[in-house]
């Protein structure tokens, strides 16, 4: 039996329950669950282990890599730049990093790269794996690509390339030395996070390991995006997520670690994720961004009933995902899943922020199955007359892979 951990309101309780289960019928491993309503944070579970061996605890404040959650985080650089009169969002990448504009390049906006509308959403050729880990040059070969389609002409999710493109307009722009240096002085300490990119020698140890998630559960074992690597090998839906192979199996080593990789190698905590939804999803905080630009991280600003990568609907706001948990509506909803589980979901509609991040990794490459249950006894929580009942559905999400 898993010792769960922490604090749970008794208005929430269906939530913890949830949590709970996700050992038992999963069979979670290590994982934390946050959750913040209007200001006050009414969740905060933690439970199992964080290594391979599953010998150490899982604490309070233990980070792992959350994969694209971290996107998130430099859509709202790239914001605070446009809200300071820094950048505009149509402006091209060119205009800042003139060694971009080549190659088809050259017209590429900020707004098409935030809404996966640039074609720029993976290599063509083979890229040496530990490139990845040297931003000068990962860069390079990006000024060098061509896109996979005309820019703007059609909606593609870029899993990778999408976080070094933004994350080298933010240090040119911003006149910090990396992004992650932006990160810091602008996001994380204003919040009180420890989320980072480039993890410290001694900052290694305490992070989590992820690992596969051993009883799916429910969970589709194939998928459309599957099936297009895998009929596709060369196509740009296998590229975008294995070139370099590196993208796929360094990610429990340090260089990974070590690197910054904006869109994919963020190390954060369920907590990180929840407080920074919180603060954008509660419109009286700006110490991020103002109630008047933040609207673009829900409102949509593009969708397709087959994004080109991904291969299924998605809708987007800038920067942001829109995705609801099965079963549920609502208004001003944004977040951002990170493959495997980890997701961190604002809504400013019902004013809370949540967080969870598990080391278990599932099929899934936009909600995983394990957060729309938690999210939907959220909503549930928070919409019922007596705050203590929930139906919990047994539903899987069009895009699970």
């Amino acid at each position: 039996m898993t010792i769960i951990n922490g604090y749970v309101s008794p208005r929430f309780e269906p939530v913890g329950q949830v949590f709970d289960n996700l050992f038992s019928e999963y069979g979670e491993l290590g994982a934390a669950v946050t959750l913040i309503h209007q200001g006050e944070t009414v969740v905060n579970l933690w439970a199992g282990t964080r290594d391979k061996e599953s010998q150490l605890s899982w604490q309070e404040d233990t980070r792992l890599n959350v994969f694209s959650v971290s996107k998130a985080l430099v859509a709202v650089a790239v914001l605070q730049l446009v809200e300071r009169d820094v950048l505009s969002l149509d402006q091209t990448v060119a205009s800042v990093w003139p060694e971009f504009g080549q190659a088809g390049k050259e017209g590429i906006t900020l707004r098409q790269v935030l809404t996966h509308r640039s074609g720029v959403n993976a290599f063509h050729a083979k890229i040496p794996d530990e490139d990845i880990y040297r931003w000068d040059r990962i860069t390079h070969w990006i000024a060098q690509e061509t896109p996979w389609w005309t820019p703007g002409e059609s909606q593609g999710y870029s899993p990778v390339l999408y976080g070094w493109i933004l994350g080298e307009v933010v240090r040119r722009a911003s006149g910090c030395r990396t992004f992650n240096d932006y990160v810091q002085q602008h996001i994380s300490r204003p919040l009180g996070l420890n989320w980072t990119f480039g993890l410290r020698d001694d900052e290694l140890a305490a992070i989590a390991d992820v690992t596969a998630l051993k009883s799916p559960s429910g969970q589709a074992s194939g998928g459309l995006l599957a099936e297009s690597m895998r009929n596709d090998p060369g196509g740009v839906t296998a590229q975008a997520f294995s070139n370099p192979m590196s993208l796929m199996v360094g990610t429990n080593q340090p260089p990974w670690r070590q690197a910054q990789i904006p869109a994919a190698n963020g190390h954060a905590s369920a907590g990180d994720l929840a407080r920074f939804y919180m603060a954008l999803a509660d419109l009286k905080d700006e110490r991020l961004l103002s109630a008047e630009i933040r609207s673009l991280c829900w409102e949509e600003q593009t969708h397709s009933a087959r994004d080109k990568v991904l291969q299924c609907p998605i809708s987007l706001g800038m920067g942001f995902m829109r995705l609801l948990p099965q079963g549920v509506a609502s208004q001003r909803y944004f977040c951002h899943p990170g493959a495997g589980g980890s997701l961190g979901y604002g809504d400013n509609s019902e004013q809370f922020g949540f967080g969870f991040v598990s080391r278990a990794m599932g099929l899934s490459i936009t909600m995983d199955e394990r957060a729309d249950k938690l999210l939907q006894a959220v909503y549930g929580c928070i919409r019922s007359d007596n705050g203590c009942s929930v139906c919990i559905k047994l539903d899987v999400n069009e895009c699970e892979v």
